[in-house]
């Protein structure tokens, strides 16, 4: 029997699922190059112009500005959201009261299915110089003057990856969580025996363990590094714009505010072609393909 005979059922199954990324992800992709490469216009022709626009995007100061906070930004996120959820994770797997735990994880993975929208006014909120928790507690431990967090440029950069790990610990602290449960209790059993403590199981049996939990999770931030938007439009203002651009809010400014369509795909492919970079930097940096 064919192979083709043997899986007839499951390839055509599969047959919905490419005409979904051929309509809406692969058709898109190719009519976004071919627009990076036209003077685009919605009436009249849209001559060729080769290479044009990647020039005019190559040679705009604001692009290298908006790719350095890009890669501050990200970067930030990609050290902090990589230690705060194991952090995290080991922390709970100590705790024996069960409630406690389940009680915990449900609040830590809440901010994941809020938009940014809801995140953004939770914070403004939060670090707002006019009665706002962290000023009125700064204001308890001595400090003259309330701070204007969201209006501070010295401020802006760590608060988008303090946010952004906020709202995204949640969930990767729960693939950490489902990891250490499948870990063998023979190895803990083990290391006991041999008279490690507590702190020497952690170190020696459960994050090795995580180690192919670790890949997946950063391999995912690597490749979300260079496509941040949401974030940088809610929580951005004139005051902080100059740190907190990035490649897509370029794009968009570009794109939908200048109508420029062709150097905002060119903009768009230039990101696509660094995070395929990235990616496969990072396979081979990281062994992913390594047990």
């Amino acid at each position: 029997m064919t192979a083709w005979a043997r899986y007839r059922v499951m390839y055509l199954m599969m047959i919905p699922v490419v005409i979904y990324f051929l309509i809406f992800s692969y058709y898109p992709l190719i009519k976004g190059l071919q627009i990076s490469m036209q003077n685009f216009r919605i009436i009249g022709t849209r001559p060729f112009v080769g290479l044009q626009n990647y020039i005019v995007v190559w040679n705009d100061p604001v692009f290298w500005r908006v790719l350095e906070n890009t890669l501050i930004i990200g970067i930030g996120m990609l050290i902090v959201g990589f230690f705060a959820p194991i952090i995290t994770a080991l922390s709970l797997n100590e705790v024996l009261k069960t409630w406690f735990k389940k009680l915990t994880q449900m609040v830590i993975y809440l901010p994941h299915l809020f938009s940014w929208v809801v995140v953004g006014g939770i914070w403004i909120i939060m670090l707002s110089p006019d009665g706002g928790f962290v000023n009125d507690l700064l204001k308890l431990l001595g400090a003259a003057k309330p701070i204007h967090f969201f209006a501070e440029v010295d401020y802006a950069q760590a608060l988008m990856v303090l946010t952004n790990t906020w709202k995204e610990m949640g969930l990767t602290c729960i693939l950490y969580l489902a990891s250490i449960v499948t870990i063998s209790p023979s190895l803990y059993e083990a290391a006991r025996m041999d008279g490690a403590g507590r702190w020497q199981q952690i170190r020696y049996v459960t994050l090795p363990q995580l180690i192919p939990t670790m890949k997946v999770v950063t391999l995912l931030n690597m490749i979300g590094m260079l496509r941040m938007f949401d974030q940088m439009i809610i929580l951005s203002n004139p005051v902080i714009a100059r740190k907190v651009d990035v490649l897509m809010t370029y794009t968009y400014q570009k794109g939908i505010l200048e109508f420029k369509m062709g150097v905002a795909s060119a903009a768009g492919f230039l990101v696509v072609l660094a995070t395929l970079i990235l990616v496969f930097a990072t396979r081979k940096l990281i062994r992913y393909d390594e047990e």
